[in-house]
């Protein structure tokens, strides 16, 4: 028998029947990512297969357990000179694609686990794909969320597969799906369970059933006359969301595909040069900046050896209810405690509802429901591996909480409270072991919300911390570790901006006007739209509370509206009125002819000057961290790369010139000579 080549990153395998299984194993890594070395190999395997006439067929696969192809690797773009360079790299890869999808033996593309980017492009130049049907199973291109689009031909194969509504659907919003939905498509041509997938896969080689083709509808969706109508109803949609000189590549991708369809290379060489430019933007390279800072935040889990089995959650309000429902989807057995279970059953009803979006399945949904357990008398404290409080933001009934608990808690148990404001050191003081005490600070919507704020106290020792870090990772959230100042980072810098959004309404500025000024800026939502999304009340409890320290003053409007219980979304009426299924009133006839810029300035300024005083502070070890908690967890516009970088990218001491100007004008000192008087 002949002697297979072999490779570093590839294994070749020959089976019973004449099968050749090529498994895809990048060398000294955990996943499978795209970069020039891979593919030259690939390219490699092509040439022996043009000659190959020992097989029937050929199987990719990966011989990594998490997955099949997670994308390029994200490195390498950075390392492009200029345009032309990342435009020859990117029609290099077309190439070896087409090579690809022009073998005279039949391929299929075994698909487990994520199958993404540049996976799914090198998936769909083979003939056929199999997947595995369940929701682990995650098939996308999304790349616009880096600030391109997929440049290895994706672009033109999608929407030549399965017609341009679903594809464009799919590349426009870098959504990921299923297994099974990517079958319901025609994405993948069998979505079967685990057990199955191999049969699946050698199914296609042996008998070769003809190529999965877009049926007549999805076809003449790629023609002149239909790509004009459904690109201007499309565009019209997606200026509605995202702003084009923001993001411009799904723009890019739209003018590509109306101008050149899928059925000629001019459209292969027109997606490779729109990539390229693309690179070179600055939304591409600050989402890229983004992208690392993510992976800085992934990597701060070191302590491998804690994975903790069960948690205990005080306190079944809309975090404490949502925390537990989180852990429970993440696999975590939990227990949730309250004070009677009326108080529970609301939580439970929510949990439900994310069970049932999240894994779909009925029996996974049921599963997950029994690791959710209704624990009005607390037993499960004494059995679990860390134990979160949440109950409401009092210092009294924290502490009385927190005595209870370090009384019926192992010794090992991490005792984790999510305050979003109180000093640890003042909860901790009432402890006989205050350094168990670890500050675990989720957002609303817990579900949705990425960045978990990890809140060391004086007091707190560095093994706890390590382990709470680890904890946030494995609930697949992202850890930041903040020193525990009143507010910490988040609600710390957020405050200010939401306050001084008040403090211009004052002023007679309207709220549709600076709501509208900061979504042009780049905020998935603006500062008065924030604030009745969080609830009033919530502003008012953390603004009076870092009041105290920093002596910022409430405005007398959100506290008449507190008073009068128009607390925001929730009560249907705040600084905005909400319809019964909770969409926001845009009140009738308000005109603003002043530059909406000036208000973007005024703010953004404002936060900025609390930023860099919390670099001061030490609030965070450094200006990247700092970066990432405010993209991730009040979604500063991410391809402005977060407010230091930005600040760098615009001139350090001119905006702190601005805004002493602007503190001048108000009357108000500025206590600190420069913004730089620490390491940024």
């Amino acid at each position: 028998m002949t002697t297979l080549p072999t490779y570093k990153n590839w294994r070749l395998e020959t089976d019973s029947n004449h099968i050749l299984w090529v498994c895809f194993d990048k060398e000294n890594s955990s996943v499978n990512t795209i970069d020039r070395e891979v593919m030259e190999e690939f390219a490699n395997i092509l040439d022996y297969l043009a000659n190959d006439t020992m097989h029937q067929g050929v199987i990719l696969a990966s011989a990594k357990k998490n997955g099949f192809i997670a994308g390029a690797d994200i490195s390498q773009f950075t390392k492009f000179k200029d345009i032309q360079e990342a435009t020859f790299v990117l029609t290099l890869g077309q190439e070896i694609l087409n090579r690809l999808e022009a073998s005279k033996l039949p391929v299929v593309a075994m698909i487990e686990g994520f199958c993404l980017g540049g996976g799914l492009e090198l998936a769909l130049a083979c003939h056929y794909r199999v997947a595995e049907e369940s929701s682990k199973t995650r098939l996308g291109l999304p790349e616009v969320k880096l600030g391109i689009h997929p440049g290895w031909g994706g672009t033109v194969r999608l929407p030549r597969l399965i017609g341009s509504p679903a594809a464009l659907n799919l590349i426009l919003n870098g959504h990921t799906i299923s297994g099974k939905a990517a079958a319901k498509l025609g994405l993948v041509d069998a979505a079967v369970p685990k057990r199955q997938l191999v049969h699946a896969a050698k199914y296609y080689i042996l008998k070769q059933p003809p190529h999965h083709k877009a049926t007549f509808l999805q076809g003449l969706s790629n023609q002149t006359i239909a790509r004009q109508i459904i690109g201007a109803y499309i565009r019209k949609q997606v200026q509605s969301k995202v702003n084009p000189s923001h993001y411009p590549a799904p723009f890019h991708v739209l003018d590509n595909w109306e101008h050149m369809g899928v059925d000629s290379q001019a459209a292969y060489e027109r997606e490779a040069k729109s990539c390229g430019k693309l690179f070179f933007s600055e939304t591409c390279q600050n989402l890229v900046r983004v992208f690392f800072l993510q992976d800085r935040l992934k990597s701060l889990a070191k302590d491998s050896s804690f994975s903790p089995k069960h948690i205990h959650v005080i306190g079944a309000g809309t975090m404490g209810g949502d925390i537990a429902a989180w852990c429970a989807v993440q696999g975590l057995t939990v227990t949730l405690q309250d004070l009677e279970p009326r108080f529970i059953a609301p939580a439970i009803k929510r949990a439900h509802a994310l069970f049932k979006e999240k894994l779909k399945e009925p029996y996974l949904v049921q599963k997950t429901m029994d690791h959710l357990i209704p624990d009005v008398e607390g037993n499960g404290i004494a059995k679990a591996d860390m134990i979160i409080e949440a109950v409401i933001e009092d210092l009294a009934v924290k502490q009385a909480t927190f005595k209870m608990i370090e009384s019926k808690a192992t010794p090992q148990a991490i005792l984790a409270t999510n305050t979003s404001s109180i000093p640890l050191d003042e909860i901790n003081t009432v402890l006989r072991q205050p350094e168990r005490l670890i500050g675990i600070h989720f957002f609303n919507p817990v579900a949705k919300m990425q960045l978990v704020e990890v809140v060391k106290g004086d007091r707190t020792s560095q093994k706890v911390v390590d382990k709470a870090i680890q904890f946030v990772r494995k609930i697949d959230r992202l850890p930041l570790p903040v020193r525990s100042t009143p507010g910490f980072l988040v609600n710390r810098i957020l405050m200010p901006y939401l306050l001084g959004a008040m403090e211009l309404m004052k002023e007679g500025v309207p709220m549709t006007a600076i709501d509208k000024a900061m979504k042009n800026f780049g905020m998935p939502m603006g500062p008065v739209s924030l604030a009745d999304t969080v609830g009033l009340d919530v502003c008012l409890s953390v603004a009076n509370y870092l009041g105290k320290y920093y002596g910022k003053q409430v405005p007398q409007q959100l506290i008449a509206l507190v008073d009068q219980h128009k607390l925001g979304k929730k009560t249907g009426e705040g600084f905005y009125k909400y319809d019964k299924r909770g969409k926001q009133i845009k009140p009738a006839g308000v005109h603003y002819e002043k530059p909406l810029e000036d208000i973007a300035k005024h703010l953004v300024l404002i936060m900025l000057n609390e930023a860099f005083a919390c670099l001061r502070e030490g609030v965070v070890e450094e200006a990247d961290l700092l970066d990432a908690g405010m993209v991730y967890g009040t979604g500063f516009a991410p391809f402005r790369g977060g407010p230091i970088h930005y600040a760098k990218s615009q001139g350090i001491n001119e905006l702190y010139q601005q805004f002493v100007k602007q503190q001048e004008a108000k009357g108000e000192k500025v206590e600190v000579k420069d913004w730089e008087t620490t390491e940024v």
